[in-house]
């Protein structure tokens, strides 16, 4: 009896070591996106010419992005709940969306925002970018993203998307047990309309 229970635990444990997953947080590289988007926004013109698209430039928002601790804990939260359960969704397998995260993180949002628990106002989301940086690049190019919606969120181009300030980015990588080798959440967002 003692091997038999023994061999389960031994069993069991193998099972469980195997299931952990190893996630890094690259919070430099999600540094680095910040960067580049506040240095996108800054000069349009020059950033378009570098990664070889054309837009209209006037509709970039000047709006100084300034980044939130709070938005920075709930896009890691949610680049590392997709690597660590290998989805790939602005909502969660139990159908919780990135208001409630956001909200859980400590950032107050308008209390209409977080009455549907898979509300999405504020997300852009990659998988598969070697950097944060390459990630948020995908978003304004266009390449493996819905096009131009990722576009005007990171970029602000609309009245909506030009009036947020707030920015956090969650990036993780994960080399083997989900089928994307990093995680990118893009959080720009602010406190009421």
């Amino acid at each position: 009896m003692r091997i038999l229970t023994f061999m389960l635990l031994l069993l069991w444990s193998c099972a469980v070591s195997g299931q952990r997953k190893k996630i890094t947080v690259d919070k430099r590289s999600a540094k680095e996106a910040y960067i580049y988007l506040i240095a996108f926004r800054e000069n349009p013109q020059a950033m378009m010419r570098e990664l070889g698209v054309r837009f209209d430039a006037k509709q970039v928002s000047q709006v100084k992005l300034r980044w939130n601790n709070d938005l920075a804990k709930a896009a890691e939260a949610r680049a590392r709940d997709m690597a660590e359960r290998n989805y790939f969704e602005h909502t969660t397998p139990e159908g919780i969306g990135p208001n409630l995260y956001m909200v859980n993180a400590g950032y107050a949002l308008n209390a209409d925002w977080v009455k549907k628990k898979s509300a999405n106002n504020f997300e852009s989301i990659a998988a598969n970018h070697a950097t944060a940086v390459d990630g948020v690049k995908a978003f304004i190019i266009g390449k493996g993203s819905p096009g131009f919606m990722h576009r005007k969120h990171v970029l602000g181009m609309d009245a909506w998307n030009g009036s947020l300030q707030d920015i956090g980015i969650g990036f993780v990588r994960i080399p083997e047990g989900a089928t994307y080798k990093t995680y990118l959440s893009v959080i720009i967002a602010k406190h009421d309309w």
